[in-house]
C-alpha cells in the first residue's frame, strides 16, 4: 500500500472520530447470537428490548392496541352497551371475549405492551443520560489533521501570529456560546447540547405519561348523581347513582366534601332560526370541604367544573321534576315529592314513573301499591302536538298521567329501575268508557281515580334537576406536564442543530500564518456552512488576510457562505 493510501485511511479515521460523539445514541454493534445459556440469552433479549427500534415498535403497537378500545364498547365505560353488543353479535362476541376486546386497557396483552414499553424506555434513557453527562463533563475533541476533509471548510493567510489568531477565535466562539478550548495548534468548539437535552426530555416525558396514565386508570373514580333543587350530596359511595373505579381504588380515597343544589337555571333562544338552542346552563350550589368545612356558594357551568382537592364536579345534564301529590281513598296524603323525569329530545319532552310503595289504601281499605307512568311536556303545543314538547322552557307545562294499581315487585328483592314500571302484577285503572285511564293535567289540577280510589295532583311547583359527574383521576396534572414536556423536548431535538467548529492557526514555510476553519454537524444542514461563513468573517476582521507577494494587495475575505470542502461527503 502506498503512503498516500495510508494517509487517506488515517484521515478517514480522524474524520470518523471527530463526529463520533455528536450523538448520545448507543453505538450500533454487530449483534451475534450468544451461545446457549441463561445469561447469554438474557443479555441478548435485554439489548433487543432496550434498542430504540424496539421502543418505537412497542409505541406503535400500543397505539394500534388502543384502537379497539375506541371502537368497541368497554365494560368499564358502559356495561349496557357491551350487553347490547353481545346480543346483536352472538358469533363475534365470544371471540372478542377471548381476546379481551371488551376490556382492552386492562387486558393481559395490552398490559404486557405497556410494561415492555416502560422498561424499554428506561433501558434506552439510562445509558444515553450517562453518556451525555460524560460529554458535558468532558471537552470537545481536538481538530482532525485534515480539516479540508470536513463538510464545511475555509482558509486564508494572515500576518497575525498564530497565538493571536487562536486567542481571537477562542474569544469569538465563547461569545457565540460555544463550549471552546485550545487543543494544540487549534481551537475546538461545540454547540447545540440542548438537542440531546430535548431528546432525553422527550423520552423521560413519555415515561411520565405512562406512569400518569397508569395511576389514573388504577386509582380513578367516576360517579354520577341526579339532584333535584334542594337536594344534598355527600361524597360517599352510597350517595352515588352510578359509580365506576379503578382496580386499586379504595372508598377511603374519596375526597371528603359535600354540596347542596340550591337552584338550576337554563335559558334558551326564544326567536330566530336558533329558537330553542340552549344559551346558559348553570347550577348554583353551596359546598363545604371536609366534615366541618366552611360553606361556600359557587356556580357550576357546562365545561366549568368545581374543583375540590383533586376531585372535579361536572354539570352534565338537566331536566324537570314536577311535584306530585297522591291521596288515598280516605283523602290521606300518601305521597308528595318532586319526581325527576328523563328527557327524550332536545325540547326536554320527558318521561318517568311515580311509585307509591307504602301507605296507600283504596276506597275499601285494601293495601295496594300504585305505579303512575308520567309523560311531561314543558311547552304543550295544543291539539295534534300531544306527543312532544314545542319548546324546552316551562312556557305551557302539561303532565300526562297513566295510573296502575297492584304489586310493583319492589319487595321481591330484584333490582329495578326507578324510571321504568314493571306491569307484570299491576292492573290499569279504567275510565268511564272502559279504556285505560289517561289524563292531561296542568299545574294545580288533579286527577280522580275511579271508584273513590283517591286523587293525583300536579302541583304548581315544577322543580328542575341537574345531573353531576364527580371525577377523581390522580395523575392528571402529571400527564399534562408530561405532554407539554414531550412537545418541547421533541421540538428541541428536531430544530436545534448539534455542531462542532475547529480553528487551526499555524505558521507556514514562508513565515505567514495559515488559518483554517471547518465545521461538522450531526446531520446534513445548511446551517453549519452558513454559521461557519459568518464566524470566518468576524475572525477575518481580527486577523485580516496577508498581502499577496506580487501586488501587495490583501487576500480576499473568506466567503461567508462556505461551500462544502472538496471530497467531503454529501
Amino acid at each position: 500500500m502506498s503512503k498516500t493510501d495510508t494517509g487517506t485511511g488515517r484521515d478517514r479515521d480522524e474524520l470518523g472520530a471527530a463526529g463520533s460523539r455528536l450523538s448520545t445514541a448507543p453505538q450500533e454493534e454487530a449483534v451475534s447470537l450468544p451461545g446457549l445459556g441463561v445469561i447469554g440469552w438474557t443479555r441478548w433479549f435485554w439489548r433487543q428490548l432496550t434498542s430504540m427500534r424496539v421502543a418505537l415498535l412497542l409505541l406503535l403497537l400500543l397505539s394500534l392496541g388502543a384502537i379497539p378500545g375506541s371502537l368497541i364498547p368497554q365494560t368499564g365505560a358502559d356495561a349496557t352497551k357491551v350487553e347490547d353488543f353481545r346480543a346483536a353479535h352472538r358469533t363475534l362476541a365470544p371471540v372478542y371475549d377471548k381476546l379481551g376486546l371488551f376490556h382492552v386497557y386492562s387486558s393481559v396483552w395490552f398490559s404486557a405492551i405497556y410494561i415492555l414499553l416502560f422498561v424499554s424506555l428506561i433501558g434506552c434513557i439510562i445509558p444515553r443520560t450517562w453518556q451525555f453527562v460524560g460529554q458535558l463533563r468532558g471537552r470537545p475533541p481536538g481538530a482532525p489533521r485534515r480539516l479540508d476533509r470536513l463538510p464545511a471548510y475555509t482558509t486564508w493567510t494572515t500576518t497575525a501570529d498564530p497565538e493571536q489568531v487562536r486567542a481571537a477565535a477562542l474569544g469569538l466562539l465563547k461569545k457565540r456560546r460555544f463550549r471552546a478550548h485550545t487543543a494544540g495548534d487549534a481551537v475546538a468548539a461545540e454547540k447545540g447540547y440542548l438537542r440531546e437535552v430535548g431528546n432525553l426530555v422527550f423520552h423521560i416525558a413519555l415515561i411520565v405519561l405512562l406512569i400518569a396514565f397508569a395511576s389514573g386508570q388504577l386509582f380513578k373514580s367516576d360517579g354520577t348523581k341526579l339532584m333535584v333543587e334542594g337536594d344534598g350530596f355527600s361524597n360517599a359511595l352510597p350517595m352515588y347513582d352510578d359509580f365506576k373505579s379503578g382496580s386499586l381504588f379504595e372508598p377511603d380515597d374519596l375526597v371528603p366534601f359535600s354540596f347542596d343544589l340550591e337552584d338550576f337555571k337554563g335559558t334558551y333562544e326564544l326567536t330566530g332560526p336558533n329558537r330553542g338552542t340552549p344559551r346558559t346552563f348553570q347550577a348554583k350550589i353551596r359546598y363545604s370541604k371536609g366534615a366541618y368545612g366552611r360553606q361556600t356558594t359557587t356556580t357550576v357551568k357546562v365545561n366549568e367544573p368545581l374543583e375540590i382537592d383533586g376531585s372535579k364536579v361536572y354539570l352534565v345534564s338537566h331536566g324537570y321534576a314536577p311535584v306530585i301529590t297522591v291521596r288515598d281513598g280516605t283523602g290521606k296524603v300518601v305521597y308528595r315529592d318532586a319526581v325527576p323525569l328523563l328527557p327524550l329530545d332536545g325540547n326536554v319532552t320527558s318521561q318517568g314513573v311515580v311509585k307509591v310503595m307504602d301507605g296507600y289504601r283504596d276506597a275499601k281499605g285494601k293495601k295496594e301499591q300504585l305505579g303512575i307512568k308520567a309523560f311531561f311536556l314543558p311547552t304543550y303545543g295544543g291539539a295534534g302536538m300531544e306527543i312532544a314538547s314545542a319548546f324546552p322552557a316551562l312556557l305551557n307545562p302539561v303532565l300526562n298521567l297513566e295510573p296502575y294499581h297492584g304489586d310493583l315487585g319492589v319487595d321481591s328483592g330484584l333490582p329495578q329501575s326507578v324510571y321504568q314500571l314493571d306491569k307484570t302484577h299491576m292492573k290499569d285503572f279504567k275510565d268511564a268508557k272502559g279504556a285505560q285511564l289517561r289524563v292531561n293535567l296542568k299545574p294545580g289540577e288533579s286527577m280522580k281515580l275511579p271508584n273513590g280510589a283517591g286523587t293525583v295532583t300536579f302541583e304548581k311547583d315544577v322543580k328542575e334537576w341537574a345531573g353531576f359527574e364527580i371525577v377523581q383521576e390522580p395523575g392528571g396534572g402529571w400527564a399534562l406536564g408530561g405532554a407539554l414536556a414531550a412537545i418541547l423536548g421533541l421540538a428541541g431535538s428536531l430544530f436545534i442543530q448539534r455542531r462542532r467548529v475547529w480553528v487551526r492557526a499555524v505558521r507556514g514555510d514562508d513565515g505567514v500564518t495559515v488559518v483554517e476553519m471547518a465545521g461538522l454537524g450531526r446531520s446534513e444542514s445548511a446551517k453549519v456552512p452558513e454559521e461557519l461563513g459568518e464566524l470566518a468573517g468576524h475572525l477575518y476582521e481580527r486577523a485580516p488576510g496577508a498581502p499577496e507577494p506580487d501586488d501587495a494587495h490583501p487576500a480576499p475575505t473568506p466567503d461567508r457562505h462556505v461551500v462544502p470542502a472538496e471530497g467531503a461527503e454529501k
